[in-house]
């Protein structure tokens, strides 16, 4: 491991990689790493003599038969230890209970009960305009107490430009269906081009909208229920709703709601968005924004040109296009981590947007 690492480090260096950034993504320390490249050999000879609170081999395979019984193999060690006191007897601690089962490699479920499921939404990842759509709802409070307009708003993640909208008085999945259909005729989209992702409310999976989608040849995907950072973009958009300086806190009719969103909506597309290096969603959609960031690039280059000891070896802004636009974040950090390991290689590009089996 040592070797490896000093051999990583020193090969990202010669390409021009700092060695403090090197170890950075390692995750070890700058002192650590100058250590092992002086003597990598592990002079470390452990304990010399065998601790007396270690359990030998044959009381290890006694925790293991009580831990496997019938009696207790429904319970984790802290309810085990706890019935064994109960009668009197004390075999070992939980925390001993739980590195034995490591070590044995039953550290897992054991029990006839069915293990959790822990469903993850298929990572997705966008190339372009109109490959993924993010939508979900959110509510306008009235001048009447509980009352409530509700706005359905659906956005191209890749773009980050609201692509449309509707206020109604109710939640419905008629109503997410026809948006839903207008929008498509009205963007021009064709079967088997778009994922819609949405959280897993009834306008969301209700019997109709999937029925819509399906005719439409709209692919669903859908967030696990109570986890908002599986829908970030649609929960980002709603907190620059609700946060926007203009924004009241009541309205007063559904027509001075419609008004409101339309100015909006006008607002958010032609405004400088920080997740797309300041271009405009509307520059992005209509690609743009690749011309207006080579011209800051040049921009950049050269006043690093013209003054370059205010720049010393940094390097400048960072304006090169995003291409590649994450819904899952683990996606994006599983990418992160393959970069960190091989710290000077590039990354396999990611298969276009769709949902992985």
């Amino acid at each position: 491991m040592k070797l490896l690492a000093v051999e990583l480090v020193t090969e990202a260096s010669s390409k021009g990689c700092r060695i403090k950034v090197s170890c950075f993504d390692l995750g070890i320390d700058f002192k650590t790493f100058q250590s092992w490249r002086e003597d990598p050999v592990d002079k470390r000879k452990g304990p010399l003599t065998v601790p007396k609170n270690k359990l030998s081999d044959e009381e290890k395979d006694g925790l293991i038969k009580v831990a496997n019984s019938q009696e207790y193999i429904d319970y984790s060690p802290w309810v085990i230890v706890a019935k064994l006191a109960d009668k009197g007897e004390y075999i070992a601690s939980e925390s001993t209970f739980y590195k034995v089962l490591k070590e044995r490699k039953q550290l897992q479920h054991r029990s006839n009960s069915r293990p959790v499921n822990r469903y993850r939404p298929a990572p997705l990842v966008a190339h372009g305009p109109n490959e993924i759509w993010s939508w979900d709802i959110t509510y306008l409070k009235t001048m009447v107490r509980g009352q409530f307009y509700y706005v359905y708003l659906m956005m191209d993640i890749w773009s980050r430009r609201i692509v449309g909208f509707e206020v109604k008085e109710e939640e419905s999945m008629n109503h997410s269906s026809k948006l839903m259909s207008k929008l498509c005729k009205t963007e021009g989209i064709n079967k088997d081009q778009l994922v819609l992702h949405s959280d897993n409310g009834g306008p969301m999976k209700g019997a109709t909208m999937l029925a819509t989608l399906e005719k439409l040849g709209v692919a669903a995907s859908f967030s696990r229920p109570r986890v908002s950072n599986d829908n970030p973009y649609s929960e980002s958009l709603f907190k620059t709703l609700k946060y926007c300086p203009k924004y009241p806190d009541r309205f007063e009719s559904l027509s001075e709601a419609n008004s409101w969103m339309i100015s909006f909506i006008n607002w958010y597309n032609n405004h400088p968005h920080s997740g797309i290096k300041f271009v405009t969603p509307m520059e992005r959609h209509l690609g743009l924004d690749q011309e207006i960031l080579e011209k800051r690039k040049e921009v950049y280059r050269k006043a690093k040109i013209k003054n370059p000891e205010r720049w010393s070896s940094r390097k400048t802004r960072n304006w090169e296009r995003e291409e590649k636009v994450y819904l899952n974040h683990l996606q994006k950090k599983r990418d992160a981590d393959m970069n960190i390991a091989l710290v000077v290689t590039s990354v396999t590009d990611t298969p276009r947007a769709r949902m992985s089996a």
